[in-house]
């Protein structure tokens, strides 16, 4: 990565070249051995990090003017705080590569031409301002010299994704992020509902995903399923197309043309959790049974939808089984475990924008439960009903 991103990029190039110790890490650009004055005087040593923002597989630019700095906050030479730094508090999770860097500020400075503020037009020239304002103190006072001529080239090297995870390091949520890295998710059912939640879940640094539906790929597949498709996979299992579709985009990806009931329990060994999205109750019942007995924590989607007075109606459910009370809740039939009389006749409406609703439910809630998004009142059931947008949420077993 050190290597590829240097003979891509003329401006990083540049600093190489000069001497500032560059290195990488989470999509982030490390620049070490920067030197500065802190509040008593003395001379300390900190580094500057900055995003990096993929435009390919090999280019980056710079697309702000604002800095990460690992150290406290730099002072001039006659005690006073350097001033027009808008110098604040905070922190950015990094890799164990860059284990030596704890940021702990964040600056912002625009340069001014000509009496304007103007942005930076490369890393070279955001590197060099910062440094000149942060470590020119120190030179004046000690002869610090920040061209150390130390490249860092140890990188990071456990990402799932086979792109840069540059909306990580834009949005400042690594750390986040990071509370997916030993996860391991089951997506039972890569029809319209599970085939959304495949899609959000390629795109989350989880470990693995393994996925399971043994139907094949059709026309009406294509209509309630993200992205493009091509001719060829027509009649293909789903397996196979999604497969093929995401293989580019990360690793770790384990789909399977495969029924699940209650004899698959080997499939599931090491799984953290799962998405269970079929129609079948009777489907349903023997992959709760597999889950249930390896105390597995997972997600049961449902969508009803009837035609019954001119528009559709209906309504979407999330439901969240935990290991500690799944029997209750099952008992309880918050989700259907047997065939309707007749169901072979039943129409089964689906729609593309609902099936991608009723998954972002599923996924908001899972994301809830890792504690990457805040849940002040937890709950287990979610019900979308479409006639007036109103979700219903149920956090008791008991409740009426």
């Amino acid at each position: 990565m050190f290597q590829k991103l240097v003979s891509h990029n003329d401006d990083i190039k540049r600093l190489v070249d000069k001497g500032y110790a560059v290195g990488f890490d989470s999509n982030y650009m490390i620049v070490r051995d920067i030197p500065y004055l802190d509040a008593q005087g003395s001379e300390c040593w900190g580094a500057i990090v900055t995003k990096l923002v993929a435009t390919d597989q090999g280019h980056v630019i710079q697309d702000d003017h604002q800095i990460f700095f690992a150290g406290s906050s730099p002072y001039n030479t006659d005690g006073t705080a350097i001033a027009n730094l808008s110098d604040r508090p905070t922190a950015l999770g990094l890799s164990e590569a860059a284990a030596d860097v704890a940021v702990q500020r964040q600056f912002s400075n625009k340069p001014r031409i000509d009496g304007q503020l103007v942005g930076f037009n490369s890393f070279f020239d955001k590197i060099e301002s910062y440094v000149g304002i942060i470590s020119g103190p120190a030179r004046a006072k000690f002869g610090s010299n920040w061209l150390t001529y130390r490249s860092v080239e140890k990188v990071a090297n456990d990402s799932v994704f086979k792109i840069h995870d540059t909306m990580t390091s834009r949005a400042e949520i690594t750390a986040l992020s990071a509370k997916f890295k030993d996860e391991v998710i089951a997506i039972i059912g890569l029809g319209g509902t599970g085939a959304y939640i495949l899609d959000f879940m390629v795109k989350t640094p989880v470990k693995e995903i393994r996925g399971f539906d043994l139907d094949p790929f059709h026309v009406h597949n294509a209509f309630r399923s993200p992205g493009r498709f091509e001719d060829s996979e027509f009649k293909r299992s789903k397996a196979d197309v999604y497969q093929t579709r995401y293989d580019n985009f990360r690793h770790g990806l384990t789909l399977k043309a495969k029924f699940i009931d209650a004899s698959c329990a080997s499939d599931f060994d090491g799984v953290t959790f799962a998405f269970v999205c079929v129609d079948k109750g009777s489907s349903r019942a023997g992959i709760f049974e597999v889950l249930m007995a390896k105390g597995i924590p997972f997600i049961d989607v449902g969508m009803g939808l009837n035609r019954k007075r001119g528009p559709l109606a209906g309504m979407m459910r999330a439901t969240y089984y935990d290991p500690a009370n799944a029997q209750a809740m099952k008992d309880k039939g918050f989700s259907e475990l047997s065939d309707r009389p007749n169901d072979e006749y039943r129409v089964n409406i689906q729609i593309g924008e609902l099936n991608a609703l009723n998954a972002t439910l599923a996924v908001i809630k899972y994301k809830k439960l890792k504690g990457f998004y805040i849940e002040t009142n937890p709950d287990f059931n979610f019900l979308f009903d479409l006639s007036d947008c109103k979700i219903t949420r149920r956090s008791k077993i008991d409740e009426a």
